[in-house]
């Protein structure tokens, strides 16, 4: 697929290593193909400078970005600002033209704003992304999985599937009590496509590459 946004059940749980995992995944082995990474919106510290301290040779494009770390349109208004999704648009179009792949990562759950009237599910379903949904591999991410899965459907969001995410170095020996993977395939009937182990280290690429290439995106 030419584009795919990463979304997760919530903020803080991993979107942005798996993020990472992919760029690190295509840049590794499929290097013959142009590839960009978009944050939609940020607030607070910025994820785009991982990327670009990560891949200083790819495109990062951070459309709109706010100091204070809440709620986009909270942000927005708190420093006077205005959230302009046709900008977002069009840079979108830009990377896309140029790009043959393009990872975009979302902010925050299906749920969380990016508007006064608008949120992540609505931009997905709208702009027709094709989907990854971030799950973390910790106590209360079943509900959590169900809850936006249900978000999904009900706007009719192309779910690729799920990645858990290990966000605790014992989370490994947690993941049949916590986020089983049979279990939630089931619960959901959405595709696990992959597990990210506990990374101590997030600046080592080649590991990167090797976790994204066992993800099973189809």
């Amino acid at each position: 697929m030419k584009q795919i946004l990463i979304t997760g059940t919530d903020t803080e749980i991993g979107k942005t290593m798996v993020t990472s995992c992919l760029a690190a995944y295509f840049q590794k082995f499929q290097p013959q193909q142009s590839l960009g990474i978009m944050k939609l919106m940020e607030t607070g510290a910025g994820d785009s400078q991982v990327y670009q301290g990560l891949f200083p040779n790819l495109e990062v494009v951070t459309p709109l970005s706010f100091s204070t770390p809440i709620a986009p349109p909270l942000a927005a208004l708190k420093e006077g600002k205005t959230i302009d999704l046709g900008f977002v648009w069009r840079k979108y179009e830009e990377l896309q033209q140029k790009h043959e792949l393009l990872l975009i990562e979302a902010l925050g759950g299906l749920g969380s704003p990016i508007t006064n009237e608008l949120t992540v599910a609505d931009l997905a379903r709208d702009w027709k992304f094709p989907t990854i949904l971030v799950v973390p591999v910790k106590l209360g991410a079943i509900a959590a999985t169900v809850a936006n899965i249900a978000l999904a459907r009900q706007n009719k969001i192309k779910l690729v599937g799920i990645i858990l995410n290990c966000v605790h170095p014992d989370s490994e020996d947690n993941l049949e009590d916590l986020t089983p993977i049979a279990f939630l395939e089931n619960l959901t009937q959405v595709r696990v496509l992959g597990v990210v182990p506990y990374v101590a280290d997030p600046t080592d690429l080649d590991k990167l590459a090797q976790i994204g290439s066992n993800f099973d995106i189809q």
